[in-house]
């Protein structure tokens, strides 16, 4: 059996990696509704990092790309 011709596999790796790039950013997405539900139940984002164990830096900043992410999607929806 031949092996795929190059050009071929570098479709199907280019299509498999915009599956992941999907699939991480709807992760990424869910993620920041869990740190913002977190927020909402510990009261601060210092609460929700020190409960995770990670800084408050990390979990502010996670929250800071979901918000920038969702304002450029409305943005383009919209046009």
């Amino acid at each position: 059996m031949d092996p795929k011709p190059w050009r071929e596999r570098i479709v199907e790796e280019e299509r498999l990696l915009e599956q992941l790039r999907v699939l991480a950013s709807e992760s990424a997405s869910r993620r920041a509704q869990a740190l913002r539900d977190g927020v909402a139940d510990l009261g601060t984002v210092a609460a929700v990092a020190r409960d995770l164990g990670r800084s408050w830096q990390a979990v502010d900043q996670a929250l800071k790309r979901d918000e920038k992410k969702a304002t450029t999607q409305d943005a383009t929806t919209t046009e």
